[in-house]
């Protein structure tokens, strides 16, 4: 027996006073506080010499001893691993759009089918080459209904100097044609008017596994090629309708999405519930790759690819630990 999870739009969704405790940001009188106190430690007449500070109070402290924050090697290591897909083989095809994006679900041992566990205490990448395990990105009906209150509440009542989240709820139908490449050429349409949204063909470049030991879910990053194609003929291989809840922050696309697929006429339809987000636009994310290591751009220019991966990640983690029970 299959059971379809029951989905609501935002503006049917009662919100909870609480529900925005792990998203709140810090009260506005506390800000000013740090910022008048940032102030007071920088300023010469109330410097002290070393030693000299009243025990109770923490006086400002540098980022550290050459005054400047470290990279932090996570961002870095998805920064470079995403540039290194884009610049080596982003643009080996004319046309073709590059996508970025990360799936939420559960890292599994090839052997056993168990969860991953590894003898580490924080979420880690695994090295690419790293084969004992496969990303199930399915999540049971209680998990998808729970984001789908989650993000609801967030469109509808958005924390704080919170940029808008847009919305829209899609019905769509992709079918898969054989190719004389690897890849299938996939054709989707808007279910209720029939119209040709994209044709197209993906092909995979790489993927980076997370693994998050202390929540209820792993992620995985994958940088993909959508290369726009003819119309194929000839009979289709499969089907899979798609029931989407779409929302759009700044930069990025989160998707919620109900999937049935159907193999053959007589095989029973298969219904997966998927969590994603993607960067939005493939052209900015191109261009801020090109400008990364260019030595005539401005610091600005140079720095902005790393500050949309930056960005991406958080938003990946903010999902993952958000995550409830429902994986495993």
């Amino acid at each position: 027996m299959v059971v379809k999870s029951k989905r609501c739009d935002p503006a049917t969704v009662s919100i909870s006073p609480n529900h925005h405790a792990s998203f709140s940001r810090p009260p506005r009188s506390d800000l000013s506080s740090i910022m008048k106190r940032v102030r007071r430690a920088s300023s010469p007449s109330n410097e002290r010499p070393n030693g000299s500070a009243s025990p109770s109070s923490l006086p400002a402290l540098s980022l550290s001893i050459l005054g400047v924050e470290p990279l932090d090697e996570f961002i870095k290591e998805v920064a470079d691993f995403v540039h290194h897909m884009i610049m080596t083989r982003g643009q080996e095809i004319p046309n073709a759009k590059v996508e970025v994006e990360a799936k939420i679900g559960v890292l599994r041992e090839r052997s056993s089918g168990q969860r991953l566990s590894l003898p580490v205490l924080v979420e880690t990448i695994l090295a690419p080459g790293f084969s004992e395990v496969r990303f199930e990105s399915n999540m049971s009906v209680h998990q998808h209904r729970h984001f789908n209150t989650l993000l609801n509440n967030l469109k509808t009542n958005p924390p704080l100097s919170h940029s808008p989240i847009d919305y829209s709820h899609l019905y769509l139908v992709d079918t898969f044609y054989p190719s004389e490449n690897s890849e299938k050429v996939r054709v989707t349409r808007d279910e209720k008017t029939g119209t040709v949204l994209e044709t197209m063909r993906k092909v995979r470049l790489g993927d980076l596994n997370i693994y998050s030991p202390k929540r209820e879910a792993d992620w995985r990053i994958s940088v993909n090629l959508e290369i726009p194609t003819p119309h194929p003929l000839g009979a289709t291989s499969h089907s899979r309708r798609k029931d989407r809840l779409s929302y759009s922050h700044e930069e990025f696309k989160i998707d919620l999405t109900q999937v049935t697929s159907t193999m053959s006429a007589n095989a029973p339809p298969q219904i997966l519930h998927e969590l994603e987000i993607e960067i939005a636009r493939p052209d900015l994310l191109m261009a801020t790759a090109l400008k990364r290591n260019e030595a005539s751009a401005s610091e600005h220019e140079r720095s902005a690819f790393d500050e949309l991966i930056r960005a991406f990640v958080n938003n990946a983690r903010i999902l993952v630990r958000n995550a409830n029970d429902g994986w495993q």
